[in-house]
């Protein structure tokens, strides 16, 4: 079991501010998601983030990365499918691994959809990706293959056509739709193939994934050799993981207080995922810094520490243990 001070459950902008406020005071933390940017992907012209006249939901989500990787924080592109309390410890489950942490900030909002199909649960990790922008760079010259629809997957397959060799792009409608821009783009790629009204029914590999079987809506039935499938069908809210774990609303989202606290002490919740009825990225970010500062506060006084109300000078950490730089 890996070991850290603060897990934050989710890496879109919620996640990726409470991390850095986390990472910056000098905490051991880990981002544990399926992706990098959530739904934030979805937007390819964000005007209203302060800041910015304009950036792309995933130029905005690599530059938060980069930041929280600065302050040392460390990223497992993995599913969560458990949270629970040992004692003041708490415990975090997924699908590959299992962590422990003083506390948790729960910041997935929506998680991206599954196939559903047989051998996807056996090869998540292992060549199965829902994070293009996280383990595109991994398959850098090879062959990958994206399936989906709409701008989720536009988006994965560009930024795909730039690493990998080719990109197969199955699409379950009989049309590209999309973006306009994205969808020219994807038509005057060299290297990405585009097949229509198809969809994915098994995937395939010894240790790692190297084929994957589709269906056409004609019925026809064909493989394709592929290093990686990238999935892009959209998001889904998933709560029922922690339903018994801490307090929701009858939309299943987290109920949390002015200080981003849940029912449960020393479990935080920010963004989209809560009862914040507002959902755009600056409150998002916002509430991320205010979850991540909570939790600070409570690792602290947890440790006989002294707490915080800001962010604006670093705590030093009692001697023998290391300070931030």
């Amino acid at each position: 079991m890996k070991n850290f001070e603060i897990i934050v459950i989710g890496g879109a902008f919620a996640g990726l501010t409470a991390a850095i406020y986390s990472g910056r005071q000098g905490f051991r933390t880990v981002v544990i998601s399926k992706d990098i940017g959530g739904q934030g992907l979805l937007t390819t012209d964000i005007q209203n983030y302060p800041g910015f006249m304009s950036i792309s939901g995933f130029e905005l989500a690599s530059k938060f990365q980069e930041q929280a990787l600065q302050y040392g924080v460390e990223f497992v592109y993995d599913e969560v499918t458990a949270v629970s309390q040992n004692g003041d410890i708490f415990e975090v489950r997924t699908t590959q691994e299992e962590f422990s942490a003083d506390s948790v900030i729960l910041a997935f909002g929506k998680t991206p959809r599954d196939l559903g199909v047989p051998g996807e649960e056996r090869f998540k990790g292992k060549g199965v990706s829902y994070c293009a922008i996280c383990d595109g760079p991994l398959f850098r010259g090879k062959i990958v293959t994206v399936a989906g629809a709409g701008d989720h997957a536009l988006q994965a397959a560009l930024y795909l056509s730039t690493v990998a060799s080719r990109v197969n792009l199955v699409i379950r409608s009989p049309r590209l739709l999309g973006d306009q821009d994205m969808v020219s783009s994807i038509k005057a790629s060299e290297n990405v193939t585009v097949t229509l009204g198809t969809k994915v029914t098994e995937i395939l590999g010894d240790q790692y994934v190297d084929t994957i079987k589709t269906i056409s809506s004609d019925g026809t039935e064909s493989s394709i050799e592929t290093s990686a499938l990238f999935v892009e069908m959209g998001y889904i809210a998933k709560t029922e993981f922690i339903r018994e774990f801490v307090e929701l609303n009858k939309e299943g989202e987290v109920i949390i207080d002015s200080n981003c606290s849940t029912s449960r002490e020393g479990v935080f919740a920010a963004g989209d995922v809560t009862n914040q009825p507002f959902k755009q990225a600056v409150i998002s970010a916002g509430q991320g810094s205010v979850a991540a500062l909570s939790s600070i506060n409570y690792v602290n006084r947890k440790k006989g520490r002294t707490t915080v109300k800001s962010d604006w000078k670093f705590i030093p950490k009692p001697e023998g243990e290391k300070a931030p730089q």
